[in-house]
This record gives structure tokens, C-alpha cells and sequence, in this order.
């Protein structure tokens, strides 16, 4: 039986300082939108203040799932705590969702009584956050691709510059004239663009925690890779699943062939799974014909 150790850590924690970063960048336009909401009157610059507040959540608890989840092994958890990432990235989907309806029936209730806004002073903290989301999205464009946990940080961030941009425009459109149905409207489009985004990430992230075989990995390509493999007869009980996003790990039993050698079989097919595919933890049983038949998952 062989084991690959080779988890240096998770995709999300190689992008820690970026996240960070985004972290107290979101944090500080906050506490500005805030002051500004309150300062110019503006009802859209506080909604969107509650909107951030939500993505700073977001990307918080983002921050926290990487800790966790550089936390070591123990008895009582042996993969550690890889699917804490996972979780994360599950409750910014849900949490994404929850605001896009929230955008839509705040959009609903404006359309039909327009609130007034100081348009001028809104444009500017709108711009300035539009620039600060910009920069977070070019800080997280690379490690959304890798891990889960930092596309829910990614599309916090895509929702936060989707806004600025709604903001933007309603506010150009009120002030050159004065139609305040723009922000209703456009807050509706917002909410409509970010809905089948979060759905894909949610199902991504409950995939996971369903240890479902990983994209990347197709496993009849895998199975016949091993039947072709000298020494080998037969592979049954084939198993692939996601610890967390970039960590994927694979169980398999190989039937030797007439006169194989166990050890050469499974240097052989360990080599094989690792390095053909996106596998970083493997275990190979090898094993004679006939044992434990009653296992055989097809």
C-alpha cells in the first residue's frame, strides 16, 4: 500500500498576503462609503455600504478558512482542516445569493418610489471604490482559478465593482437628468448578473463536500492507464475526490498479474496516478486475485 504526502499547502493559502491586502482595502472604503452615505445624504451609497459590509465578511472569513486550514493534522482529523475552505467558499455562495435577491427587491420597492440622491458627491466615492475594486480584482485574478475559497473572495470583489459601476452610471444619469428611475434599474441588473455566477460557485463547493471526482480527473482515462501498466490484471474500488481546491487525493486496488512483483506494480502505478494526473495524495492497494472481492465498487 503507498501514500503520496506531497500537500504543501492549499491553493488559497499560497495566495494569503493578496487576500490580506483586499481585506483591508474593502475594510477602509467601508468606512468611508459609510461616512460618505451619511454625509451626502446618499441612500445608494448606504445600501452599498451594507453591501460591502457583507463582502468584508466575505473575505474575513476567507482569511480565517486559510488559517484553519494551515493548521496540522491531528488523530482525530488526519486530512486537517482542508474543508474548512471549502465551507468558506459555501457560505460566501449563499451569502452572494442572499444579496442578490435583497438587490432585487430593494429594486423593486425603488422603482416604484424613486428615493432623490446628491448624484455629485455620490460619483466621487463611487469612483474612488471603483479603483479599490479594481486593484482587489487584479490581486485575486490568479488564485480564483486555483481554489474556491478564493473565487467566493473574487466574486465578493466582482459584486462590490459591479455596484461602484451601477453607481456610477445612475449617478451620471440623475444628475445630467434627473430620471432616478437609473438607480433602481440598474441595481436590478446587478443583482440578475451576479445570481448564475454564485449558483456555479455554490455547486462547485457543495461537489466538494460530496466528494465528488474532481474535474480534472477523469477516472476511466485513470483505470485504463492502470490496466496498462505492466504486472497489472485488474483495478477495482477507484475513489477520487477534493480535500479542499488544488488537493485532490486517490484510492485504488490493483490486481497483480501471474509472476508480478507488488513492488515494482506499485512504484509503477503510484508513478502513473501522480504524475499523469492532478493528484497530490495517493493510496494503491496491491493485492493477489480473489481478495476481497465483496469490496469491488465498478
Amino acid at each position: 500500500m503507498s501514500s503520496s504526502h506531497g500537500m504543501s499547502g492549499s491553493a488559497a493559502g499560497r495566495n494569503k498576503r493578496q487576500l490580506t491586502i483586499v481585506f483591508f482595502l474593502t475594510l477602509t472604503y467601508l468606512v468611508a462609503e459609510v461616512v460618505g452615505g451619511f454625509w451626502t445624504g446618499s441612500l445608494a451609497l448606504l445600501a452599498d455600504a451594507g453591501h460591502m459590509l457583507t463582502d468584508v465578511a466575505g473575505v474575513g472569513l476567507a482569511l480565517l478558512a486559510i488559517r484553519f486550514a494551515e493548521k496540522p493534522a491531528t488523530p482525530e482529523r488526519t486530512y486537517g482542516y482542508y474543508r474548512f475552505e471549502i465551507l468558506a467558499a459555501l457560505t460566501n455562495a449563499v451569502v452572494l445569493i442572499l444579496i442578490s435577491l435583497y438587490i432585487l427587491y430593494e429594486a423593486y420597492f425603488r422603482f416604484l418610489d424613486p428615493p432623490q440622491v446628491e448624484s455629485t458627491s455620490m460619483l466621487w466615492v463611487a469612483g474612488v471604490g471603483l479603483l479599490i475594486n479594481l486593484y482587489c480584482m487584479y490581486l485575486l485574478r490568479q488564485g480564483k482559478s486555483e481554489s474556491l475559497n478564493m473565487k467566493g473572495a473574487y466574486f465578493e470583489v466582482l459584486s462590490d465593482m459591479l455596484t461602484s459601476i451601477g453607481v456610477i452610471a445612475a449617478g451620471v444619469i440623475m444628475l445630467t437628468t434627473g430620471w432616478y428611475y437609473a438607480d433602481p434599474l440598474l441595481s436590478a441588473g446587478i443583482g440578475l448578473f451576479i445570481l448564475p455566477r454564485t449558483w456555479t460557485l455554490l455547486k462547485e463547493a457543495v461537489g466538494v463536500l460530496l466528494e465528488g471526482t474532481p474535474a480534472e480527473v477523469n477516472l476511466e482515462t485513470l483505470r485504463q492507464g492502470l490496466l496498462a501498466e505492466p504486472g497489472v490484471a485488474a483495478v477495482h474500488d477507484l475513489h477520487a475526490w477534493s480535500l479542499t481546491s488544488g488537493v485532490n487525493a486517490f484510492s485504488a486496488h490493483v490486481v497483480l498479474a501471474e509472476g508480478a512483483q507488488h513492488d515494482e506494480v506499485l512504484a509503477r502505478t503510484h508513478a502513473y496516478v501522480t504524475s499523469k494526473f492532478a493528484i497530490q495524495h495517493a493510496t494503491i492497494q496491491v493485492e493477489r486475485g480473489g481478495f476481497a472481492q465483496h469490496e469491488t465498487h465498478l
